[in-house]
């Protein structure tokens, strides 16, 4: 009977712990993002974009987070809104500088075998991305972008990080 009370003792405690905690830790961190456009009739929209996390879908990293905000006419406020949506996040192009040398002239003279080399810039860049085998293995720390998983994961703490 006494190891029922502890326990219910224990359960009591551990709710009233949860009920004292606030909320908004318990929330994840999100960016507020500005955004305007222009509607096909003329007006404009005003809103922003609340990010909350990233995720991975169809293969392709996506922002999630919600959209509010107005459309405006020259005859005022036509209507506000509020929708959830996927943003599809875009990695541009990654180079990955492996090599730059850069000599100057050279002059050499082997036993009356006069050589002489004008200055040589070398430049050696690996590009990474779908189908580019040896651009991706020489740029290793942008292999993130075979993986969308991974880059989805590091996207939230850095939004972890923010918040």
């Amino acid at each position: 009977m006494a190891m029922l009370r502890r326990k219910g003792l224990a359960a009591a405690l551990v709710l009233a712990l949860a009920l004292l905690v606030p909320a908004t830790t318990l929330a994840a961190p999100q960016l507020t993002i500005p955004i305007t456009g222009v509607t096909s009739g003329g007006g404009t929209f005003s809103g922003v974009f609340t990010l909350a996390s990233f995720a991975v879908r169809n293969g392709q990293v996506v922002a999630l987070g919600t959209v509010s905000g107005t459309v405006t006419t020259a005859a005022g406020v036509l209507g506000s809104g509020l929708s959830t949506v996927a943003l599809p996040v875009s990695i541009g192009a990654t180079t990955c500088e492996i090599l730059h040398l850069d000599l100057g002239p050279l002059s050499l003279d082997l036993l009356g075998l006069q050589v002489d080399l004008s200055r040589v810039v070398l430049d050696i860049t690996a590009q990474a991305g779908a189908g580019n085998l040896l651009g991706n293995l020489l740029c290793a720390v942008a292999g993130l972008l075979d993986n969308p998983g991974g880059l989805a994961r590091l996207l939230n703490q850095i939004l972890g990080a923010l918040g």
